[in-house]
């Protein structure tokens, strides 16, 4: 079938395209990380008990990996530390980490990161390792990611960028100065098909833009209705110490605040908030209703909830324009609605070739062979590579840019969680975000 093999002869090429077997570690706990070394493809995986991390090749595995001989396999093991979604139990871990050197992690504390200075950031530089990836608790991700960027270390994070939008404008201007690559991982957008409604809204087929609806129900916080103890997760999302000053607009509001600027590159000019409290004893939100006003007079829409009972990861995005409208739902990511006036709703779907080069550019199986949240985590990863390969080859950055998202990204993310809890807090009046 010619379809598929476009597939494969874009898989090779994407491969070809890495001259280096990017070498990577990450700072996280309670999850177990796989990850492919060259690609990005990875998933992270709910880990209790026994711990072991151990890099596999989730997609593109049938494809020989450019290590050079007698090169060292430097991801067969993942060192990890630092907070989590998960519980981590009583277990501790054990790593051979680059330079042959054991390092002993405690599952629930973030151990000093001048810990691996002897075995990363003073080795040669072609052996030390080229990005770190940071997924600990909110307060923590500059901090750490300042440390691996002074060394010269480039850095792929966990959202939100910033325990504070104050601290994000401090780092980004750090980031800007290091000329290392920062990525963010908001990885809804790597679906192949928010990246086909991204080219759809860029081309016009929808006319001018006049309303954009954004929603992120989850029901899993409704149970804690009836628990007599909060869960270990809530613990800290719902601490402003650790999480800041939102819980669900920072958890997941945040989330579809991003999907509608990737996919429109409209920005919000201001916004009307009424965030809410509903479990007795928590000290932040977990339910926001936001009105948002964005750019070019366009009007929005965005609804995100950790209580809306029975919901489970139900992130979905309408976009209206005078001539048509796009609808995409998260929890079929392989299709997307497209609407018009005048005739039946079509329902385009991955790997179809009727898709644009965006959409294909990321799409790894053939037609009818579902991709979804782990290949979304890995888009974001090869798309950063491609920038990191570039980093280290000296032509960082390109001129066109890179389609994953990055320190700008976290910038309105933080601007967008503070002016919402600013705005609730004074009777949802209507505020505009301190970008």
């Amino acid at each position: 079938m010619a379809g598929h093999h476009h597939h494969r002869a874009g898989r090779q090429s994407r491969v070809d395209q890495r001259q280096h077997a990017i070498r990577r570690i990450g700072i996280q706990c309670g999850q177990r990380l796989i990850e492919h070394p060259q690609c990005g493809s990875g998933i992270r995986q709910r880990q209790t008990g026994q711990c072991h991390t151990t890099a596999l090749a989730l997609r593109e595995h049938a494809h020989r990996h450019a290590y050079k001989p007698g090169e060292p396999q430097l991801l067969k093991r993942v060192p990890r530390a630092g907070g989590s979604n998960f519980d981590t139990g009583q277990c501790r871990r054990k790593y051979q980490i680059f330079g042959g050197r054991e390092i002993v992690l405690d599952a629930g504390k973030m151990p000093d990161v001048a810990q691996f200075t002897p075995v990363t950031f003073t080795l040669p530089a072609d052996r030390r390792i080229d990005f770190v990836s940071i997924v600990v608790r909110n307060d923590l991700h500059v901090a750490v990611a300042k440390t691996f960027l002074a060394a010269g270390i480039n850095v792929i994070c966990e959202k939100p960028m910033s325990f504070s939008l104050a601290e994000g404008k401090e780092f980004a201007e750090l980031v800007k100065k290091s000329g290392k690559v920062f990525a963010l991982t908001h990885n809804y957008t790597g679906y192949p098909m928010v990246k086909e409604a991204r080219a759809i809204v860029k081309s016009g087929r929808l006319g001018r833009l006049l309303k954009i609806v954004a929603e992120y129900p989850q029901g899993y916080a409704s149970s804690a209705f009836k628990e007599a103890a909060p869960s270990k997760i809530a613990n800290w999302r719902m601490d402003p110490s650790i999480s800041g000053v939102s819980n669900c607009i920072g958890d997941i509001g945040s989330h579809a605040e991003n999907l509608a600027r990737y996919i429109t590159g409209l920005e919000i000019e201001e916004l009307a908030a009424e965030l809410t409290t509903f479990i007795p004893g928590r000290h932040l939100d977990d339910d926001g209703n936001i009105l948002v006003r964005y750019q070019n007079g366009v009007k929005g829409i965005i609804y995100a909830s950790q209580v809306s009972s029975g919901d489970e990861n139900n992130l979905n995005i309408r976009v209206y324009g005078t001539e048509g409208s796009i609808e995409w739902h998260q929890e079929h990511p392989n299709e997307l609605v497209v609407k018009f006036p005048d005739k039946p709703r079509e329902v385009w779907r991955r790997g179809n070739s009727y898709n644009g080069p965006e959409a294909s550019a990321f799409t790894r199986l053939p037609f009818g062979h579902p991709e979804a949240f782990i290949e979304a985590f890995a888009n974001i990863y090869l798309a950063a590579s491609q920038a990191i390969s570039d980093e280290i080859e000296g032509k960082y950055p390109r001129p066109e840019g890179y389609d994953f998202p990055n320190v700008d990204d976290g910038i309105a993310g933080m601007a967008f969680i503070e002016a919402a809890v600013a705005s609730s807090k004074n009777n949802a009046a209507w505020t505009k975000p301190g970008h």
